[in-house]
């Protein structure tokens, strides 16, 4: 199954865990990583053979708790050829958190609370 992203800067809290589930959930891999010499910060980029475009994931050492992401009304999109497999994969996961049946779209919820929009190929 292979995802196209579409669509960013998403801060994480725990950076093993969010480089798990992207890879899980997403197929994203790390390309690069820059690390603070200080030690204040990482910079990891994910993304896959689908597309360009990267998602910078960013750990911030100073940061002792969960990110406030609001209403959530912002969200990263992918597109797949599967999408029948992609749910299923996704609700095995247990991530979905809203679907628009009407429109054949779905989300998922990554573990820091971001949206991540799986939409059918066109």
């Amino acid at each position: 199954m292979k995802f196209k992203m579409i669509h960013e800067n998403y801060n994480v809290h725990d950076l093993d865990i969010s480089l798990k589930f992207y890879k899980e959930a997403l197929g994203l891999e790390e390309i690069r990583r820059i690390t603070a010499e200080d030690g204040s910060f990482i910079i990891v980029y994910v993304g896959n053979e689908e597309s360009t475009f990267e998602l910078e994931l960013t750990w911030l050492r100073d940061m002792d708790r969960p990110y406030d992401l609001g209403d959530c009304e912002f969200h990263l999109a992918f597109s797949t050829e599967d999408i029948d497999a992609a749910h299923k994969k996704h609700e095995e996961m247990g991530c979905i958190c809203f679907e628009n049946k009407d429109m054949g779209i779905y989300f998922i919820e990554d573990p820091d609370g971001y949206w991540l929009e799986v939409v059918p190929a066109k």
